[in-house]
């Protein structure tokens, strides 16, 4: 009797196999490719342009091994199924992979889930669609455009600047901004103001701001000035003439974006960019929790929108209400405002509502814990 084969699944991390092989047991072969397979050439251009801009593939080097092991399980298999990040960049990796591997470009072989949990996998894995190729095109002209830029702008700074020095659809444009500003802030003509404020003492002291001077908004541009006021102030006495109290809701913020994520880690933590998205990174792939194994604690961290999943919302309803009664259940619904995102993927949130820091906080390394 011939052996079973194996369903073969390709991630784009090792981390990312090793937690995804445990949920799927023996009857699945989960291999990495570790981040694309095929790209533009770096000796040159690589793009066609009297040819509609096509791009030219390769190999890269040093994944001709790795290409060999992709291919030689693909053989082995009777299913296989493209499980690379959900976004346009893991979609261009699963289109790579499937010019490599020979495989049918309209077969229904592309999984993506946006928390890895073995529930969110095991629905992936009934779930298979083809490759999107709108996706694929985006990434495409991104990659294009990357190459177009710094091909012709890298060496003129190499040149002119010094070696090494980079430029992109991104930078060049991000460069020009601050360069703008900068010309701006520098530009500025600092105007002189003074400010009169004063302490006033009763049940409770309180500082008051001059605002208004014999019944005309005021502007104080110089120090004379200032002291001929405060001299005519010091010649009077003060009154209160209204205390207005208000009561003021303070509503939850918005789930993580990855920049407002990249931004509270900056400026509570302290954390560089590159650093919260590698520490991200790992919660997101999965970190060895005691007791319960390889765990992803976070949702996909490449996101630009505030949507919340139905399941996540009725998960932290729950999880609020048996903890702390259903009169701190909210009913805060957020939305993206801005036309331009894509809302691909929800907000970054945590993948177990239940499962507190401090509950796994030894499992984990101290920048993953904060």
């Amino acid at each position: 009797m011939a052996p079973t084969k194996q369903h073969l699944v390709i991630v784009e991390s090792p981390s990312k196999a090793k937690t995804i092989g445990k949920f799927l047991g023996s009857k699945y072969k989960v291999i990495a490719s570790v981040g694309h397979v095929r790209d533009l050439p770096k000796s040159k251009l690589g793009i066609h342009l009297d040819n509609d801009f096509e791009p030219e593939y390769i190999s890269i080097r040093g994944k001709g091994d790795l290409i060999k092991e992709l291919r030689k399980a693909a053989k082995g298999a009777d299913k296989i199924f493209l499980a690379t990040d959900p976004d346009r960049e893991g979609e261009a990796i699963s289109w790579h992979l499937q010019h490599l591997l020979g495989l049918d470009k309209e077969a229904a072989s592309r999984i993506v889930f946006n928390e890895i949990t073995k529930e969110a996998v095991s629905a992936a894995v009934k779930n298979p669609r083809p490759v999107d190729t709108k996706l694929v095109d985006a990434q495409q002209a991104r990659r294009v455009l990357d190459r177009l830029v710094g091909y012709s702008i890298s060496p003129l700074l190499w040149r002119k600047i010094r070696r090494g020095l980079s430029a992109g659809r991104v930078q060049s444009a991000a460069l020009k901004i601050i360069c703008d500003r900068e010309n701006e802030i520098r530009a500025f003509v600092p105007e002189e103001y003074w400010n009169i404020l004063a302490v006033f003492h009763k049940e409770k002291p309180f500082t008051a701001k001059l605002a208004q001077y014999k019944g005309e908004k005021i502007s104080i541009t110089n120090g004379t000035d200032a002291e001929r006021i405060l001299s005519e102030l010091k010649k009077g006495t003060f009154q209160v003439e209204s205390v207005e109290s208000k009561e003021r809701n303070r509503n939850a913020y918005p789930p993580f974006t990855t920049s407002s994520l990249q931004q509270d880690a900056s400026n509570k933590l302290n954390f560089s960019t590159k650093k919260t998205m590698q520490i991200a990174q790992q919660l997101y792939e999965g970190v060895e929790i005691k007791g319960k194994g390889t765990v992803g604690l976070v949702s996909y961290i490449r996101t630009d929108s505030v949507r919340i999943s139905e399941e996540a919302k009725a998960s932290a309803k729950a999880y609020i209400a048996s903890t702390f009664g259903e009169n701190y259940v909210g009913n805060n619904h957020f939305s993206n405002k801005k036309k331009e995102v894509q809302d691909a993927h929800e907000a970054i949130r945590p993948s177990y509502v239940d499962l507190m820091p401090d509950q796994i906080k030894a499992s984990l390394s101290k920048d993953q814990y904060n």
